[in-house]
Order: C-alpha cells, then sequence, then structure tokens
C-alpha cells in the first residue's frame, strides 16, 4: 500500500493542495496501520498487542481520513471533473459509490475499537485490521481512479 501511495504522491503530488494533504494523510494513517498491526519497519521485538490508546488513535485518524475524503475531497474532484465534460463527471460520480461502500468497514472498525476498555477485545484485532486493510486498498484504488480523472482533466486543459 505504500509504494501505490508513493506512485500517486509522484504522480498527482505538487498539483493540488487538497490533493497533497489528502495523500499526506492517507501516508500518516498507513504509518499507525503499520504501527499497529505489528508490521515492518515496526515490529515489536516481542509478538505483543497494540496499547487501547494506540488503538483508538489510529481509529481517529481512520475516521478522519474517511470524513475528509467523503466532505472535501470528493465533491472538489467531482466539480473539476464536470468542467471536463460529462463522460469526466459521470465516471467521477461512478466512482463515489464504490467508494462509500468501503466506508462500513472502516466505520464497523472505528465502532468495535474505539471504546474499547479491556484487552479482550484486541484478541480479534489481528483479523479485524487484515478486513479492513482489504476494504481500504480497495478504497485507496479507487480513490487514485477519481485523482487520475482530476489529473487527465488538468493536463488536457493545461495542453
Amino acid at each position: 500500500m505504500l509504494t501505490k501511495l508513493e506512485k500517486a504522491e509522484q504522480k498527482w503530488g505538487g498539483s493540488n493542495k487538497l490533493v497533497d494533504q489528502w495523500l499526506q494523510h492517507r501516508r500518516n494513517l498507513l504509518i499507525q496501520y503499520f504501527n499497529i498491526a505489528g508490521l515492518a519497519p515496526y515490529t515489536a521485538p516481542e509478538k505483543s498487542l497494540p496499547t487501547t490508546e494506540t488503538v483508538k488513535q489510529f481509529c481517529a485518524q481512520l475516521v478522519d481520513y474517511v470524513s475528509e475524503g467523503h466532505f472535501e475531497v470528493y465533491d472538489q474532484v467531482v466539480n473539476e471533473c464536470e468542467k471536463s465534460g460529462e463522460s469526466s463527471k459521470a465516471r467521477a460520480q461512478h466512482l463515489l459509490p464504490q467508494i462509500s461502500e468501503t466506508t462500513d468497514a472502516a466505520l464497523d472498525f472505528n465502532d468495535k475499537y474505539t471504546e474499547v476498555e479491556s484487552d479482550d477485545v484486541l484478541m480479534d484485532l489481528d483479523a479485524d485490521l487484515s478486513k479492513l486493510a482489504q476494504a481500504m486498498e480497495t478504497r485507496f484504488a479507487f480513490e487514485d481512479e477519481l485523482l487520475e480523472q482530476l489529473y487527465e482533466h488538468h493536463s488536457k486543459a493545461a495542453s
């Protein structure tokens, strides 16, 4: 996921402040994900669960990222795509429901772990992180398609 993010940053970085900020927030979310999942380079010397506070911080980042897309980024991208014609607008609007489908996985994860008080709930964390990773990878792919629509619009407009 980080490799795909780096490619997205190389391709679209610097073209729009909102997109740059959004991609940086995606990077922060992924770093925190790798941290709580115990994936390299954040592997703990001994296999142990993250603290409940660390999981809650991740949940906050996750909800912030999902919300930022829905309430700040997507509408702006669709509006920009609209300027380049109906097909660009239609493609962007087609992607939004697909992105929204992945929101449920993020919100379900948040609902389960944001109010966690006991380490007992963390016993399901690995399986839940795996499901979340699949949903977020799908989401990132759709978001990248949305950015591609925006990029195609701006590259055509600049020509």
